[in-house]
């Protein structure tokens, strides 16, 4: 009797932390698994560049340029893992709000799972990260969020 897996396409967004490349590690293993879709995204975040164009020397373009390399290669060390479990991922960049741009591509794509790293705090520590893109896309995606703290091997 074949079963019925819950999921088809599952989104993970990354931002090169431990906890965002753990996320990717556990969606590798869900999607090798349920043999569904995988996509990995990056968004350079608007404000972040912004502001780091501010207190350097850099232009807004030389910082969002350095902020793509760095999502090519956080995206393309996922791709090999992925490769190693014998799946194709798709790749995304893209650029402004996170956790706006990543609820709006799981609708673009019909995600139906966004496994997301998530930093844990507690008390004061936590006040600082109401805000966090884990804690936003729970708020605003259509389908469930797994966030993840460990380490996946």
């Amino acid at each position: 009797m074949e079963t019925q897996t819950p999921f088809s396409n599952v989104l993970v967004p990354t931002d090169g932390s431990e906890t965002s490349i753990n996320a990717g590690r556990l969606a590798i293993q869900i999607a090798a698994t349920h043999h569904t879709k995988l996509t990995f995204v990056y968004v350079t975040d608007a404000n972040v560049a912004s502001e780091v164009a501010t207190v350097t020397s850099k232009s807004r373009d030389r910082v969002c340029e350095e902020l793509a390399t760095s999502a090519h290669r956080y995206l393309d060390y996922l791709a090999r893992l992925a490769t190693n479990y014998g799946l194709t991922a798709k790749l995304v960049i893209r650029h402004g709000t996170p956790h706006v741009e990543i609820t709006e591509l799981a609708r673009e794509i019909g995600a139906d799972l966004i496994v997301i790293g998530r930093v844990s705090g507690k008390g004061t520590q936590r006040l600082g990260r109401i805000g966090s893109v884990a804690e936003r896309v729970i708020e605003y995606a259509h389908c469930p969020v797994l966030t993840v703290r460990h380490t996946v091997r």
